[in-house]
């Protein structure tokens, strides 16, 4: 004969007890979960409105005064170290210094007067203006130089608010519309690849380099408003670019 089941074992009263308890236990897991999920979208609400306010109300990246720069501009020069700019002359031989080549056909950055180059052979095509965070087509870079451009590289170590200043400074178009502003580092060029030993920052234009042993906005700027064409508000142009101010 076969045994009773546990079902029919249980009273009626006590089945309707084992209900009353598993509804209960269900009612309390669907509590659970909606207390869960408000908490849940509670949390994701404060982060959406904390990121909005963050947006909205974080303080714009301070912009150095171009004025202020150049009043300082002597000093500041003295105290990173820069020395004074200095002509590197054409390269050799002189005839191919204007000259356009394709980027396979470029001379080791070696055979170039000065590292970084200031002319020589170069990509027909210019690089823009800007700030650039990995290293530019150097043979473009240096068809602007031709144009008026005027260069400040800096060596792929530095780091700091110096530099974080200095790029944000050349983002605004009215003090960095003819200046490019770039690691210097062309691991395949052998030594002429990277900037001289105790070199963080090196200011380039047609036949100029000046170079820094820290990285300074001030001096910089003291370079690239005079050296690049046209140069910045009052200030003569120093340069000698044979197609100063054409566009690139």
């Amino acid at each position: 004969m076969a045994k009773p089941t546990e079902d029919e074992r249980l009273t009626k009263d006590q089945r309707r007890e084992q209900a009353r308890r598993e509804r209960e236990q269900l009612q309390r897991k669907t509590a659970a979960s909606r207390r869960n999920r408000r908490i849940f979208v509670g949390i994701a609400l404060v982060a959406v409105i904390g990121l909005i306010a963050f947006f909205l109300t974080r303080p714009e990246p301070v912009r150095a005064d171009p004025e202020e720069l150049l009043q300082g501009a002597s000093q500041a020069a003295a105290e990173a170290g820069c020395d004074e700019p200095t002509d590197v002359g054409p390269y050799q031989p002189e005839d191919q210094d204007q000259t356009h080549v394709p980027t396979d056909a470029m001379p080791p950055l070696a055979s170039y007067p000065s590292t970084p180059a200031a002319s020589g052979p170069h990509n027909e095509i210019p690089l823009p203006s800007g700030v650039y965070d990995t290293p530019p087509p150097i043979d473009r870079l240096i068809h602007s130089l031709e144009h008026g451009a005027a260069v400040v590289w800096y060596a792929p170590g530095a780091t700091g608010p110096e530099l974080q200043e200095l790029k944000t400074f050349y983002e605004a178009d009215d003090v960095g519309d003819r200046v490019i502003v770039a690691p210097y580092d062309y691991p395949d060029q052998g030594a002429a690849g990277s900037l001289p030993a105790g070199i963080q920052m090196s200011l380039a234009a047609w036949h100029t380099v000046e170079a820094c042993a820290q990285v300074n906005l001030a001096a910089a700027f003291d370079f690239t408003s005079s050296w690049g064409a046209p140069p910045f508000g009052d200030r003569p142009y120093l340069g000698s670019a044979p197609e100063a101010g054409a566009g690139f």
